[in-house]
């Protein structure tokens, strides 16, 4: 076999040519164990239990990262080809960058407090499979993906750019896969324009022609709709919220109460000793079937959240973000009070979940316009841009639903006399 296609939903037909010695490594890459096991990752977490669709997995996101950063890479190499000594750790970065996502991707992080860098980092150096391909083809090549992932300075700002950045070929395959595998259309960008229109600053690292300024600031745009419309939508919150405190409360009750095997106990109770294996023997799979067995076998309430998430019968969330502080606090004493009197534990069936929403931030890896003249900042030549900088906030009250009409009584009364103080 010279050559092997990966049939993509999106990007049709990724082809890897064994000849090419960068791309042989890749396809190792790809049989390697480790990242086999992000078709067992979803890369929505549990968004498909508001999107239906939404059941892709970090292993197509992963190969379609790939396929942008290669075509990135191919256009840029014509104005700098110096870049080919840097194309290896361009492709491996692309490809293994979300090889260290815990179940149900971002979800876990919370759940279980780690970072997916850390042991993607972490995996690249340490796993066999994969630092003895990537060194393969250059001895330290584990060691600078390793590093590249985390964060750390590299010796080419441009690939580092093209792999984390506000413009990253990362962020511009999730918006057009998550929009795709969530039956939505608000993640439709100009890929093809985007693309035709990197260039090269006179500091080595990314800009952008100004003639593709409409087609970024679109897409800039689309990734801010995404995001208040997909990851942070309500009932994501929810989902979310429910996940961490199930394995909070599976932390309390202790591996006397409810069972775990012996992989997943380590994720649990016994944090320091989790190491690469047994990381990575967890994933979407393990831990659905322990919630399943919790479900049937444990004691309230993690019974309970287990069939809560496990059949959608989901908490309520209402927003809140309107109340100010002191507001959205009584609110929650209110909510407090209303399930404490239905006799559930106020300390995890309700609270409030807070966050942020950037949709663009210029002091992060800001993106600039080259015209092969003048490099100017992308929101001083652009106020849709500028309007981006500013975050905006959410915030979502979780309570049952048995107290919904009551609460929400309660919350009316409370958000008058909020209009009224000002």
């Amino acid at each position: 076999m010279v050559t092997r296609t990966y049939y993509d939903p999106l990007h049709q037909g990724i082809t890897l040519d064994e000849k090419i010695p960068e791309e042989k490594m890749i396809i190792k890459l790809i049989d390697s164990s480790p990242f086999q096991r992000l078709r067992k990752i979803k890369q929505l977490g549990p968004a498909s239990l508001t999107f239906h669709g939404a059941e892709s997995s970090r292993f197509s996101h992963s190969l379609g990262v790939f396929y942008i950063a290669r075509r990135a890479y191919e256009k840029l190499l014509i104005i700098k080809p110096k870049l080919k000594e840097y194309k290896g750790l361009l492709f491996a970065s692309a490809l293994l960058h979300d090889i260290g996502h815990g179940p149900l991707s971002h979800s876990s992080e919370e759940m279980f407090g780690l970072k997916h860098e850390y042991w993607s980092a972490k995996i690249i150096r340490e796993h066999p499979e994969i630092y003895t391909c990537l060194n393969n083809l250059n001895s330290s090549l584990s060691e600078e993906v390793a590093d590249l992932i985390e964060g750390k300075n590299t010796t080419c700002k441009l690939i580092r750019t093209l792999v984390s950045s506000q413009l990253d070929c990362d962020r511009l395959d999730y918006l057009m896969r998550d929009s795709e595998s969530s039956g939505t259309s608000l993640g439709s960008i100009d890929l093809e324009r985007i693309l035709s229109t990197l260039t090269i600053a006179p500091d080595g690292d990314l800009a952008i022609n100004p003639k593709g300024l409409i087609a970024v600031e679109h897409y800039l745009i689309v990734r801010n709709l995404m995001y208040k419309s997909i990851y942070n939508h309500r009932l994501n919150e929810v989902c979310n919220w429910i996940l961490e405190k199930i394995i909070e409360t599976a932390r309390q009750l202790g591996p006397k109460k409810i069972w775990a095997d012996k992989y997943l106990s380590v994720w649990l109770w016994e944090m320091k000793k989790l190491n690469i294996k047994t990381y990575l023997a967890n994933d979407d799979v393990r831990t659905m079937y322990h919630f399943s067995r919790w479900e049937e076998e444990a004691p309230n309430p993690l019974k309970l959240l287990c069939r809560s998430f496990l059949n959608r019968k989901l908490l309520k969330a209402m927003n809140i973000e309107n109340l100010n502080i002191e507001f959205q606090l009584e609110a929650l004493a209110i909510a407090r009070k209303l399930t404490s009197e239905i006799n559930k534990d106020p300390n995890i069936f309700c609270g409030i979940r807070h966050n942020k929403i950037f949709g663009y931030h210029p002091y992060k890896s800001g993106l600039r316009l080259w015209d092969g003249k003048n490099l100017k900042a992308l929101e001083k030549e652009s106020l849709l841009i500028e309007r981006l900088i500013s975050p905006s906030k959410t915030a979502w009250l979780i309570y049952p639903k048995e107290i919904d009409k009551l609460l929400q009584n309660k919350i009316l009364n409370l958000r008058n006399q909020s209009i009224s103080h000002i």
